[in-house]
């Protein structure tokens, strides 16, 4: 049987960082294409990494086994429903979108045309975390999580490639951040079955969150921090002490293993953990928290 084919749809900066690199050097498929919303970056980064770029996304589709998206998270919901339809296995950014609606879409065109997913929470994936986040979740006994992720795309000089992004204006850390954060604290505490939030200073939010499992978790979410206070990280404490969630990094090397991963669920057909579904409710918790946001007293 030939390598599978992944195409990728998407040419800013995450896609030229990150799955473009990812797709061209891994060994168990064939990156077949690149398909983005102008023409010319997508033969730019086609031509990068020795694959054919698409005009037509309907013919990438044709020509893929699988699709990579990154994209915003509105256009990629009605596009990844349009492969999933199309047959293509899907991996997917975070989130999956930022309406249920659009989230649900996907889980359904997925689930009625049996193809297989994974969403690409880095955390969940990075060879720092992933191994970590699996040891915390068998261990159980956590009574507290405290977790935050500030960073400063949006600070008075930022330089970032990701500053300009329309749609993390808009919707802010709770959307471009929070997935990653709750990627981890979901599988360790269990599911959320309370939110509350306020809003702190620029896009900052305060999430507090009741899981299943009896356990709280305090969370604070953040595009808009000072530099000299950017820093993510997340700590748990229950019967057995304190645990800190280690450093990771090489979202390149991450990609991958969420290649990795989803290659697995196409050959053995067991769901992901990480797949479109617990992407839909990574986006129902979000969208819960953005409608009981309260404004950060004066």
């Amino acid at each position: 049987m030939s390598k599978p084919r992944i195409g990728l749809l998407g040419t800013g900066p995450w896609a030229g960082r990150t799955h473009a690199p990812a797709l061209a050097a891994h060994p168990g498929v064939t990156f077949s294409g690149v398909w983005g919303r102008r023409p010319e970056a997508a033969a730019e980064l086609a031509a990068a990494h020795s694959t054919r770029a698409y005009e037509d996304v309907d013919a990438l589709f044709a020509a893929s086994d699988a699709v990579a998206l990154a994209l915003p998270p509105d256009v990629q919901a009605p596009l990844a429903a349009r492969a999933a339809a199309a047959g293509c296995h899907l991996l997917l950014d975070k989130p999956v979108a930022t309406t249920v609606a659009g989230a649900r879409e996907v889980a359904g065109a997925a689930a009625g045309a049996g193809v297989s997913s994974v969403v690409f929470c880095t955390l969940r994936f990075a060879a720092g975390t992933a191994p970590w986040v699996a040891e915390q979740a068998e261990r159980g006994g956590w009574f507290l999580a405290r977790a935050h992720w500030l960073g400063s795309l949006f600070a008075d000089g930022s330089t970032s490639a990701y500053a300009a992004s329309p749609w993390r204006r808009q919707k802010g850390g709770l959307w471009d951040v929070g997935p990653h954060l709750l990627s981890v604290l979901l599988p360790v505490l269990g599911e959320v079955t309370g939110v509350d939030a306020v809003a702190g200073p620029g896009d900052t939010t305060h999430l507090l969150l009741r899981h299943a499992s009896g356990a709280g978790a305090t969370v604070t979410l953040s595009l808009s921090a000072p530099p000299e206070a950017a820093h993510a990280g997340l700590e748990l404490f229950g019967e057995r002490g304190r645990a800190v969630m280690p450093s990771w990094a090489d979202a390149v090397a991450s990609f991958g293993a969420a290649v990795d991963a989803l290659l697995t669920a196409v050959r053995t057909g067991e769901p992901h953990p990480c797949d479109v579904r617990f992407g839909l409710r990574l986006t129902e918790i979000l969208a819960t928290a953005e409608s009981r946001l309260a404004p950060a007293a004066p």
